[in-house]
């Protein structure tokens, strides 16, 4: 694996920081109204803007995130997908030949 120097200089430098510690930056360009509205939010929950916008840009992520990346099932399809793994059927045709196709393809790392 290449590293490249920045990177070597990254991880020196956040290996040197305390765990918690904020460093990096992130830049957005407002109107003057969503600019209004932040300010007036902030001062609603009584903390800063930089302190507001972290946290709504953080639970706005984390919210993102867990919608793309968690599978949820209702019970009919949790009790399908149990079944399928306990009991899995034979591979047809169609899914051998992808089977092929991406072992002729596909060079893993």
């Amino acid at each position: 694996m290449i590293t490249s120097t920045k990177q070597k200089a990254a991880k020196r430098s956040s290996a040197k920081r305390p765990s918690g510690t904020r460093f990096a930056r992130l830049e957005a360009r407002l109107t003057d109204h969503e600019k209004s509205l932040v300010e007036r939010a902030a001062a609603y929950q009584g903390s800063t803007v930089a302190e507001f916008v972290v946290r709504a840009l953080t639970s706005a992520s984390e919210s993102v995130i867990q919608s793309h990346e968690i599978l949820q099932l209702n019970s009919v399809q949790s009790h399908a997908f149990v079944e399928s793994l306990l009991k899995p059927r034979e591979p047809n045709a169609a899914l051998r030949k992808a089977a092929r196709e991406h072992r002729r393809t596909v060079t893993s790392r």
